[in-house]
Formats: structure tokens, sequence, C-alpha cells
């Protein structure tokens, strides 16, 4: 394996885990950022509530992109890993 492909297959790696995490990661800012917000509005400092909802809209959003998430992780798989196994 020359070095070139090894850079090229960890670019892509890379671009698809960046690719996978960030509807995820988008939620959980958009989450963050409104209750940080309804908390300076009302002044309640509590920490459940910053964690609570945050983690739900994580969860219902990785349920949501499941299915987009096994799609890329297997095509990655099929179209770059294998195919490099195979070809020694």
């Amino acid at each position: 394996m020359s070095d070139a492909l090894l850079f090229d297959s960890l670019r892509q790696a890379l671009w698809l885990a960046v690719t996978i995490s960030a509807p995820m990661l988008t939620v959980a800012l958009a989450a963050g950022l409104a209750i940080g917000l309804v908390q300076a509005l009302t002044s309640v400092q509590e920490m459940t509530l910053t964690f609570v909802p945050k983690v739900a809209a994580m969860i219902a959003v990785f349920w949501a992109s499941m299915s987009f998430m096994t799609g890329a992780l297997v095509s990655f798989l099929h179209d770059r890993i294998l195919p490099q196994i195979a070809g020694g």
C-alpha cells in the first residue's frame, strides 16, 4: 500500500466521521443555545435542565439518522476498505 493511498483513505475516513457526527453535534449545539437562552432569561440555573433535554434531542436525532449513518459506514467499507484488503 502506497503512502498516497493510505493518506487518501484516512482523509476519507475523517470526512466520513465529520459527516456522520454533524447532525447530532448540530442538534446538541442548538439545544444548548436554546436552553442557555431560556436559563438566562428566567435566571433558573439548574444543571439537569441543561442535560436532560440536550440528551433527549441527541437520542432522537440519533434514532432518526441511524439509517444514514449505517449506510454511509457500510458504503465506505465496501467501496474503500474491502478493495484495499482484497488487493493486498
